[in-house]
């Protein structure tokens, strides 16, 4: 009779899965190169940003026994987000915007607790008002080319259109010679240019930014009071930090009044003014140019009152939207300008345009203007620096003041140049202003400011020639000592200076606040002497120069000259550059690192300016490490590589304590103290940082002396390391070896910010991460309470949401709680 079979007992379960989730940097990684797999699938997302795995790795969570001591691998890919095909280079053209809307986020850090203080406020309506007048300058620009050359000074003289078919609706005798006609129709240019910016911000808006962020009351349980983390003092934690619909909203229907508005006074100024001289129109036209007035200056001080209301609010996701101001401002703005267009192309038989178009003397007032501003927020920022003091901080918290000069004097050269470019190509052979010339040109404040960026690109370079003999020096310094750092190693020369020479070349990354404070002083200066040379004569650089020293005439004219040229040059340059850094990952290298740290803030000053992708990528993270944790209880190592790494922390700031618990962080090649800790100081300062690290005990970073972009976390974070050791491990020897051995037959190449998985700490760092992990018990714990958002089918119709690999997770809506005070975050 056969014996009945042991009973082996239970079968033991399958450890917990671990997921080493991969986020690259700017140079835009395939899928397959991060996975080291041909042929990833996609498991959730779309063709802009999507998670990837290798194919066998698809069924991971139903074959855990297969992953016992390595995690799985998994790429989040986002390079779509910042390129694409080449018409996106046009975003370009608004850098201006951009480096606006830095200067909201570069401010110094304020104190940790309590409400925001009045400087903070002060601070951000003062970077609010600069992107506005940025708008103005930008409309006011079209505004002088269509306007001003086009159909007041070229329409109304024969020599300039005599010679052009295009302009011969435009002679005297037809309907559209009056000059009130001409200017209706060549506002329609600005106008749509307007319109334009309009729907490229909101089109956006719904494509990039508007995800949004997992909810207190979803996977991974309940945040605490102050936020995701509970920490006040790491701003990036706030629950409503990617998700600033209402400030966006509004900040939109306000410029987009603006520029209506703008245009609509170019257009009423020189109607009116005809109608107020001695013998001009009837009592009737007077009284409607009167009361067109009243109603400009109305609309102008409404856009000032919505941009000054309210600032951005970060204290929960803002749901709502100012209805009035968002739907009647715009609106009121375009009827506004309808009606100006019908005024002024009222028939007024002997109305003739000569000289420049009255009014362009808003370019003399905008540019003080704007200076005054920049002054006034210098100002703001040194006393928010000299309460809380941050350590590294650039230029002595001046960085965000400095961003706005520099987005000022931007804008204004492009302005100028563009003027100046339209006015040479309608004179002909002739320069604009100049005696003989059949067209008085644009006004002479744009000539002038043209006219300094000759002098400007001068002084640039010999900064740059400065900081290239430091850099030369450091090279020769360095290069006695390197051979030591390999013991055993025999020296040689050339290989030293090779190493050497790339240390030298990485810690110019450093130097930039200083080039950056040489190029803000010299700016300043230039502009003021532009504003007062147009202010004192009255005349063209080229005409003010006449009469004096032959080399101050020649070099004043030369000035003149190639200002505008270099400027038609140099916008044609940066367009191609653009393009083809939008197509080519290579080029994307070398260009791609400043305009992804532009544009990964959120639009919170300039609602035109090139969209947030992080508003995009950091909620996707964000659900993707709640929901996997939620559903298999196990540990996840995100690894951020570059800005991938700057995406990575502020996703981990975001999750809530009980995902934040599961999670480690592995940084390598990253810019989050050498960058944004210095320029950002609010956000990314030592204070903000070293939250971090008390809220997140697994954090390793990765750097090396040959990165120009990556470096240690250092500061504070370190100091008081606790039992999670430090963060950095660094500097990682590049090359890995000096000269060939038995273990590197050939040569091995200096890395500098690339190829970081490849070296062997690598791998290490990982692993102690994930043990760091499960020796604290969370993984055993098994899979955290669901909560409301994952039990159960989602009934249809209730903002729930299933997406493949995720647990169903519930998308936050609107409430009725009240409204936040108003600039509660500058």
């Amino acid at each position: 009779m056969p014996q009945p079979a042991a009973d082996p007992g239970p079968v033991p379960p399958a450890p917990p899965l671990a997921l080493e989730l991969f986020v690259h940097g700017v140079a835009g990684a395939a899928p397959g190169e991060l996975l080291r797999d041909p042929h990833p699938v996609r498991v959730t997302g779309d063709s802009t940003a999507a998670v990837f795995r290798r194919a066998e790795d698809a069924d991971a969570e139903a074959h855990p026994e297969r992953y016992a001591g390595r995690p799985v691998p998994e790429a989040y890919c986002w390079s779509r987000l910042t390129s694409g095909n080449g018409a996106r280079a046009l975003w370009l053209l608004l850098l201006p915007f951009m480096i606006a809307n830095l200067a909201h986020w570069a401010r110094p850090a304020a104190a940790p607790a309590g409400p925001p203080p009045r400087a903070v406020r002060a601070y951000g309506l003062l970077v609010r008002l600069l992107a506005l007048s940025l708008t103005v300058l930008l409309v006011a620009a079209a505004c002088e080319v269509a306007l001003d050359l086009l159909a007041w000074q070229c329409a109304g003289t024969p020599a300039c259109t005599g010679g052009r078919s295009w302009t011969g609706f435009l002679r005297p005798g037809g309907w559209w010679a009056q000059p009130g006609r001409r200017l209706a129709l060549g506002a329609l240019v600005p106008a749509a240019l307007t319109g334009l910016l309009w729907f490229l911000s909101a089109r956006t808006w719904s494509a990039y930014e508007s995800q949004p962020p997992p909810t207190a009351d979803g996977p991974g349980g309940p945040a605490a009071p102050d936020g995701p983390g509970g920490h006040v003092d790491a701003p990036l934690g706030r629950p409503g930090f990617w998700y600033g619909r209402r400030i966006v909203a509004r900040l939109r229907a306000a410029h987009t009044a603006a520029g209506l508005l703008t245009v609509a006074i170019a257009v009423a100024a020189p109607a009116l003014r005809e109608d107020l001289a001695p013998g001009g129109a009837g009592p009737g036209l007077v009284a409607a140019g009167r009361a067109v007035g009243a109603l400009l200056a109305a609309g102008a001080l409404t856009v000032l009152w919505v941009v000054c209301r309210r600032g951005r609010s970060e204290a929960r996701p803002d749901h709502r939207l100012d209805r009035a101001a968002v739907t009647l401002l715009p609106a009121g703005a375009l009827v506004l300008l309808a009606a100006v267009l019908l005024y002024a192309g009222w028939s007024r038989p002997g109305w003739v345009s000569a000289g420049r178009l009255p009014g362009d003397f808003a370019f003399g007032a905008l540019m003080p203007a704007q200076g005054g501003c920049v002054l006034a927020l210098a100002l703001v920022a040194r006393r928010l620096h000299r309460r809380t003091p941050t350590p590294g901080a650039v230029l002595g918290g001046l960085g965000g003041p400095a961003a706005g000069l520099l987005g000022c004097a931007l804008g204004g050269v492009m302005s100028g140049g563009v003027a100046q470019r339209a006015a040479d190509w309608l004179d002909g052979a002739a320069a604009p202003g100049t005696p003989g010339s059949p067209l008085p040109g644009p006004p002479v404040l744009l000539s002038w400011q043209a006219a300094v960026l000759p002098p400007l690109l001068l002084a640039l370079a010999l900064v740059a020639a400065v900081a290239a003999v430091r850099a030369a020096a450091t090279r020769r310094r360095t290069a006695a000592a390197v051979a030591a750092e390999y013991p055993g190693a025999v020296p040689d020369p050339d290989r030293s200076r090779r190493i050497a020479g790339a240390r030298a070349a990485a810690s110019l990354t450093d130097t930039a606040p200083w080039f950056v404070g040489a190029v803000c002083g010299v700016t300043l200066l230039l502009g003021a002497g532009a504003l007062a040379g147009a202010w004192a004569g009255g005349e063209v650089p080229a005409e003010a120069a006449r009469g004096a020293h032959p080399l101050v005439a020649a070099a004043a004219r030369a000035a003149q000259d190639s200002g505008s040229w270099l400027i038609g040059f140099g916008m044609a340059a940066f367009v191609a550059l653009g393009r083809r850094a939008y197509r080519d990952p290579a080029s994307r290298r070398t260009i791609g690192i400043l305009w992804d740290v532009g544009t990964f803030w959120p639009r919170a000053a300039h609602p035109f300016a090139p969209p947030c992708y992080a508003e995009r990528a950091v909620p996707d993270l964000t659900w993707r490490m709640t929901g996997w944790t939620a559903r298999t209880g196990g540990r996840l190592v995100i690894s951020g590589h570059s800005q991938g790494s700057v995406l990575a922390a502020a996703a981990v700031w975001q999750l809530p304590p009980g995902t934040r618990s599961r999670v480690g962080l592995l940084t390598y090649g990253s810019p989050l103290a050498r960058l944004y800790g210095r320029w950002f100081p609010a956000y990314f300062g030592p204070g903000p940082l070293a939250a971090l690290h008390r809220d997140l005990d697994c954090w390793r970073n990765l750097w090396r002396a040959t990165d120009p972009i990556g470096g240690p976390i250092g500061g504070p974070v370190t100091a008081g390391a606790g039992p999670a050791g430090p963060v950095d491990r660094g500097p990682l020897p590049d090359p890995v070896a000096y000269g060939r051995d038995a273990l590197h037959p050939l040569p091995a190449p200096i890395l500098r910010h690339t190829d970081y998985q490849a070296d062997p700490a690598f791998t290490a760092e990982r692993d102690a991460l994930l043990e760091r992990l499960a020796a604290a018990g969370h993984a055993a714990a098994g899979p955290p309470a669901a909560g409301p958002a994952v039990a159960g089918p989602a009934a249809a119709g209730d903002g729930v949401r299933e997406d493949a690999g995720l647990p169903a997770q519930r998308i936050s809506k609107p409430r009725g709680a009240p409204a936040d005070p108003p600039g509660t975050a500058g």
